[in-house]
């Protein structure tokens, strides 16, 4: 999954995958999901991002990282 942004234009992307989306589905005023031809839902495209979800929230993430597992070697 990547999450894409343009702060100029105040839109958000989702990508949820790396299929080609074929058709579009608009859930709700300027929420839309892109899909393919078999329906998947590849895709999530939210205008006016800032007025409907917190972006702070969104756009930061943390990772927890198990240390020991980290200071293994791979074979």
């Amino acid at each position: 999954m990547r999450v894409y942004y343009d702060n100029e234009v105040d839109a958000l992307y989702i990508k949820l995958g790396n299929k080609k989306p074929e058709g579009v589905i608009e859930i709700s005023e300027g929420v839309n999901l892109d899909t393919t031809t078999e329906g998947k839902i590849v895709g999530i495209e939210i205008l006016n991002a800032s007025k409907k979800v917190d972006l702070k929230t969104l756009l930061s993430y943390t990772l927890d990282l198990d240390k020991e597992l980290l200071s293994k070697k791979i074979a």
